[in-house]
C-alpha cells in the first residue's frame, strides 16, 4: 500500500534563546564641551566621548524620525542656525552615517569637513555664533515589555506592537553598542535562528532617509519574506 506524501511541516522554528523586546528612554546631559565658534566645535569634535558623537548624529534620527529632508545632524543645523556658514553646513549635512563602521572613523570624517571649511575660510574659525553648541551624550533608561518573541511568528507580533522607541532601541540605538556594525534584531536572527541572509538584509535597511514607521514595516517585510520561503 502507497503511503501518502509527507505535507511539508507549518511547524515555526524556535528559536536557541527568545528575543526580549525593550524600549528605551534617553536622559540627555550636557558634557564637558562648549563651542561658541567654529574653532571650537572642531577642538570639542576632538575631545568629547564618542557617545557625543553618536548623540548629535545617530541619535538625532530619533529626535527628527519624521523629518525627511533637511539637516542631518546637528552639526549641520548649527553651522546654519548658529554660524550662517551655509557652505559647511550643506557639507556637513551630506555626510551619510551609513558609510561608517566606527565612530573614530565618523569623527575624523568631521574634523576633516570643519577643518577643510576653516582652511578655505580662515575668518569664519573665530567668528561668534548666534548661540553657542553644547555637546550632550544621552544616559540610557532601559524598559522592558511584555513582548517576547520564541519564532518567527511572535517576532512579528512584536515588531507590529513595539512603540517606534523600541524600534529606534533595537535598530538604530544598538548600533552604539555593537560598534555601529549590526542591530539588536539581525543579530537575534542569525545567532538563534541561524538566518544570516535575513540578518544581513535587514541591517541594510535605510536608517538615514527613512521615518521610524518606515523602519519598521521594511523589517516587517524582510522576516514576512522569510515567513513565506519557510
Amino acid at each position: 500500500m502507497a503511503t501518502a506524501p509527507s505535507l511539508p511541516s507549518t511547524q515555526p522554528r524556535w528559536a536557541r534563546s527568545p528575543f526580549y523586546f525593550n524600549s528605551a528612554s534617553h536622559l540627555l546631559r550636557i558634557g564637558k564641551e562648549k563651542a561658541t565658534n567654529l574653532q571650537e566645535l572642531l577642538e570639542a569634535i576632538r575631545s568629547c566621548p564618542d557617545a557625543s558623537i553618536f548623540q548629535h548624529t545617530f541619535q538625532t534620527l530619533e529626535e527628527h524620525h519624521f523629518i525627511k529632508e533637511g539637516f542631518s545632524n546637528d552639526f549641520s543645523h548649527w553651522a546654519f542656525a548658529a554660524c550662517n556658514e551655509v557652505e559647511l553646513a550643506e557639507r556637513l549635512a551630506s555626510l551619510d552615517i551609513r558609510e561608517f563602521t566606527s565612530l573614530a572613523a565618523l569623527r575624523e570624517r568631521l574634523v576633516h569637513l570643519i577643518e577643510a571649511h576653516l582652511q578655505k575660510n580662515p575668518r569664519a574659525a573665530t567668528k561668534q555664533a548666534m548661540e553657542p553648541f553644547y555637546l550632550m551624550a544621552a544616559d540610557l533608561v532601559v524598559v522592558p515589555t511584555p513582548y517576547v518573541a520564541r519564532n518567527l511568528e511572535e517576532f512579528t507580533d512584536g515588531l507590529r506592537k513595539v512603540s517606534i522607541h523600541a524600534i529606534y532601541y533595537h535598530f538604530i540605538d544598538a548600533r552604539l553598542r555593537l560598534k555601529l556594525n549590526n542591530n539588536d534584531f539581525s543579530v537575534w536572527l542569525e545567532q538563534e535562528l541561524d538566518l544570516a541572509q535575513a540578518a544581513d538584509r535587514m541591517n541594510r535597511i535605510d536608517i538615514y532617509t527613512s521615518t521610524l514607521e518606515t523602519v519598521r514595516r521594511s523589517i516587517l517585510k524582510v522576516i514576512e519574506a522569510e515567513m513565506n520561503r519557510a
